[in-house]
């Protein structure tokens, strides 16, 4: 049985930050920012509970999700202390829906020299950074923010597709996804969260609010294949059309 449990109001500051994966200095940090509410005072000495740990997961779960203090202080704020449960699911909804993303992988310069040799060169990896295709994170050590779209680039590669073409062919696809996801996310907000919004946003209804948001994830992306195939099959048949003439 853990601490939290035995004693429901009697977590020191000390023993509140071990319990949430953080420092003593985080907590008060959060506590003047107005993150975490004050803790219960007796005498001199201030005791934390398990509203207060909930809070401090919720904050540790959102900034691991590269959430800023200004972005989480206003959840918190919209969100009643009974639905933060709910407020936190629906954010996890938000950024990624269960199965659909994939963990970016790290990697050394050798990785690139590996894998791409002499192709990959000093202005191409600028230009994969620009576009925020890869990523630094340390001395040598890059980010491959999504590994998919490297195992397709190296399969245009061999198909004789040079790198640099293949990089600007995802640049392509970002501008044009970018439009389509700025489109689904408008129909969201016009459809499920004004709505939502405008009945002052009941605890009763974040559920449903997370529910349509996790099923319109995947139906934009079927749509957006359908689509696509329809317009790939139609690019095909004009150009053998033309080449025919």
């Amino acid at each position: 049985m853990n601490r939290v449990s035995e004693a429901q109001s009697d977590l020191t500051i000390d023993e509140l930050a071990r319990e949430a994966g953080m420092t003593a200095r985080n907590v008060r940090a959060y506590r003047e920012r107005g993150l975490l509410p004050e803790p219960e005072l007796r005498g001199r000495k201030g005791f934390y509970g398990p509203e207060h740990l909930t809070r401090l997961r919720l904050i540790r779960d959102l900034k691991d999700r590269g959430f800023s203090l200004e972005s989480i202080r206003h959840l918190i704020e919209r969100a009643p202390e009974d639905a933060l449960g709910d407020a936190l699911d629906f954010t996890h909804a938000l950024i990624a829906a269960p199965g659909e993303t994939e963990e970016p992988i790290v990697v050394s310069s050798q990785h690139f020299v590996d894998r791409w040799g002499g192709q990959l060169t000093l202005e191409i990896a600028q230009r994969a950074q620009e576009l925020g295709f890869l990523r630094q994170v340390g001395d040598d050590e890059w980010e491959i923010r999504s590994p998919r779209l490297e195992r397709a680039s190296q399969a245009l590669s061999e198909l004789g597709i040079p790198l640099e073409d293949a990089i600007e062919i995802g640049a392509v696809l970002q501008k044009h996804s970018d439009a389509v996801a700025r489109a689904y996310v408008e129909l969201f907000v016009k459809n499920v969260w004004q709505p939502f919004e405008d009945a002052g946003e009941p605890k009763g209804e974040w559920g449903r609010v997370r529910e349509s948001l996790e099923r319109l994830r995947p139906l934009a992306g079927e749509s957006l294949l359908a689509v696509f195939q329809l317009m790939m099959s139609d690019s095909i048949e004009r150009e053998l059309e033309s080449g025919a003439r």
